[in-house]
């Protein structure tokens, strides 16, 4: 009796139209046991986060977890600074744990007594606040041991990450207000 009911399961899935439209009994049977594409769909169309951005750099930038923090903390507080308070609210909460990573922005020491460019770039940003910003962030940088060109990585990575679906609207916020690095 037992190999009958199994034949007739068998059967039914086999030749049920139902199944047959869906794209098959086997993509059916996936799909009950959670291995069908809506547990793939909802990973991609998970909203972006700071978290998230956190470990994407870290993966693909070879930082650490603490650099990556600090270093979007760097750019989210540059955001802050350059953009209208009603913008920044947009990208806030669109993109949450933004909090989290301006406070882990580092501290950084006065570089006008050093010669070089750093000395230069200190210099010219007394004349300039979009200067003075840029050199806050090349200095928040540096003092997470990262090399100045790393910003750009940095830029770059976040709008990768951003460019989703759901992220459409940050990545816009983020890109528009980072004109002086992309």
């Amino acid at each position: 009796m037992k190999k009958f009911a199994s034949l007739i399961l068998i059967s039914t899935l086999t030749f049920s139209a139902a199944s047959q439209a869906e794209g098959g009994w086997f993509d059916s049977l996936k799909g009950m046991l959670g291995f069908g594409e809506s547990a793939e769909v909802a990973v991609a169309e998970a909203a972006p986060s700071m978290t998230g951005m956190i470990g994407a750099l870290t993966e693909n930038l070879g930082v650490t977890s603490e650099q990556a923090e600090g270093g979007l903390g760097s750019l989210m507080n540059y955001v802050k600074g350059n953009v209208s308070s009603d913008k920044f609210a947009a990208l806030s909460s669109s993109l949450p744990g933004i909090d989290q990573v301006l406070s882990a922005v580092p501290e950084v020491k006065d570089l006008s007594g050093e010669g070089g460019i750093s000395a230069l770039l200190s210099k010219a940003s007394e004349y300039s606040d979009e200067l003075k910003s840029l050199n806050a962030v090349k200095q928040q940088f540096e003092a997470l041991g990262l090399s100045p060109e790393m910003i750009t990585g940095f830029v770059t990575q976040a709008q990768v990450y951003l460019d989703t679906p759901l992220g459409q609207e940050a990545k816009k916020l983020f890109t528009d207000s980072l004109g002086s690095f992309i």
